[in-house]
């Protein structure tokens, strides 16, 4: 994600750990700020969830994705998925 209007670290951590808390406890994942902790306008999360379904998992990040972008005003700029 890329947060043009933030100017420091502190506007970021404060975007960071509101769209953390939101999506923990609407989706019950294990999120986490995972790269660029030090760059104020760069913000790469990740998260994770367990389930014994591919169908399901794929459902869960694509809720995860459409309300992070939703609840946010910084700008996703790539998704990466995994599921194994």
């Amino acid at each position: 994600m890329r947060a043009e209007w933030a100017d420091s670290l502190k506007d970021k951590r404060s975007v960071v750990k509101s769209v953390i808390n939101k999506t923990r406890n609407k989706f019950n994942v294990s999120i986490a700020e995972i790269e660029n902790q030090d760059l104020h306008k760069d913000i790469t999360l990740g998260f994770a969830c367990v389930t014994n379904e591919a169908r399901h998992a794929q459902s869960i990040v694509s809720n995860v994705l459409a309300f992070i972008e939703a609840n946010t005003d910084a700008v996703v700029v790539g998704v990466e998925t995994e599921i194994l």
